[in-house]
């Protein structure tokens, strides 16, 4: 029977009367998940604008705190103080809705994501806090994965229903173009998450990273790299990070689905963006790169810190190859974004789907 303790990864005590043991743990996980992922964000908007700079030759953010760390800080400041405009023509509801169908999704996923643990000899990514077992991730249901590609996918309607609502010929060609892209590419995405399945033989993301023992059971390696390269590209499209950016093409559209926004509402699907580039990177390090498994130990660091440092050091690599496409990759014209996802990566995805699955049945007969 699966109850709730069981979907967080923890198995009530008695303390007294009070089972404050497993409260006490859920609230931390909760403060953690979200306040270190806002953070977090915040950071990744300075470190790619930083980045940029670097690769332009250019000094970059440097005057909001020390190395211009506190740029975001001020300009998410100044945006809520800018005046909330509401087109005449908009969906008052649903154009007020949007931005948080694109902000929070990419939060939840991090509820889901194994963030550190002790997954050697066994152990399965558990660790001992105030002398109770869990897990570091805030919940483990048994269909982490099917959650995972569902709240990724779900930011796409907030930039639908944001390009509808403003009642604007732009923001709705932006819509419409987002739409497309999220039909393109999620085939082909769903199935090269598929053969990670397919080898781990279970849904559940902490039961995914412990299939990858160590460095050569990497699912990177395991499914042949051919997955993660698909899975790459069709999350960077359905992130409409660059080079895939046309829902804002500005050259063509203004400034795309958000074009009518302002104020505070702007900056949520400013920081939706960098919070999904981020929340992606974690899902690509889960599935391929064993998550918070290291390459080696780390001397006088304990086995579920040095998981969570691992974990950070490769989501900072993925974070600085999307930065270094955003800097150097032109953009896609919208017939080459089709042609791409479905006459290559649907194809290619499904036969390498059909190619593993035939491996995996001849291994066990």
């Amino acid at each position: 029977m699966v109850t709730s303790a069981s979907l967080l990864g923890l198995d009530p005590i008695s303390i007294g009367n009070l089972m404050w043991a497993p409260l006490l743990i859920i609230l931390m996980k909760v403060v953690v998940v979200f306040g270190v992922g806002l953070v977090a964000t915040m950071l990744m908007v300075w470190f790619e604008r930083k980045a940029i700079a670097g690769m332009n030759n250019r000094i970059g953010p440097n005057k909001a705190g020390p190395w211009g760390l506190l740029q975001t800080l001020a300009d998410g400041t100044k945006l809520f103080f800018k005046e909330d405009l509401l087109p005449e023509r908009a969906d008052r509801f649903v154009f007020r809705l949007a931005p948080f169908l694109a902000f929070v999704p990419a939060f939840l996923v991090w509820s889901i994501i194994p963030l550190g643990g002790d997954f050697s000899n066994g152990k399965d990514g558990l660790v001992t806090w105030f002398g109770h077992t869990t897990r570091v991730q805030l919940a483990d249901p048994p269909v982490g994965i099917l959650l995972l590609l569902a709240l990724s996918s779900i930011a796409v309607y907030g930039i639908m229903l944001a390009g509808w609502s403003s009642g604007s010929k732009y923001p709705l060609l932006g819509s419409v173009r987002a739409s497309a892209q999220m039909v393109s590419y999620e085939a082909a995405l769903g199935l090269s998450v598929a053969t990670v399945i397919l080898l781990a033989g279970t849904l559940s993301t902490s039961g995914i990273v412990g299939n990858q023992g160590n460095f050569v059971n990497w699912h990177v390696i395991s499914t042949g790299v051919i997955p993660f390269v698909i899975f790459m590209i069709a999350a960077t499209a359905e992130m409409n990070r660059p080079p895939f950016d046309l829902v804002e093409a500005e050259q063509e559209l203004v400034g795309g689905f958000n074009t009518e926004y302002s104020g505070i509402r702007f900056g949520l699907f400013f920081l939706a963006e960098f919070m999904n580039t981020i929340t992606m990177s974690g899902i690509i390090v889960t599935l391929f790169f064993g998550g918070p498994q290291g390459l080696f130990d780390i001397p006088g660091i304990p086995g579920a810190w040095e998981g969570t440092l691992w974990l950070i050091a490769k989501i900072v690599v993925f974070l600085y190859i999307y930065v270094w496409m955003r800097a150097t990759l032109p953009r896609f014209r919208y017939d080459q974004l089709m042609n791409l996802g479905w006459k290559i990566l649907i194809p290619a995805s499904l036969g390498w789907f059909m190619l593993m699955a035939v491996l995996r049945l001849a291994r066990d007969e």
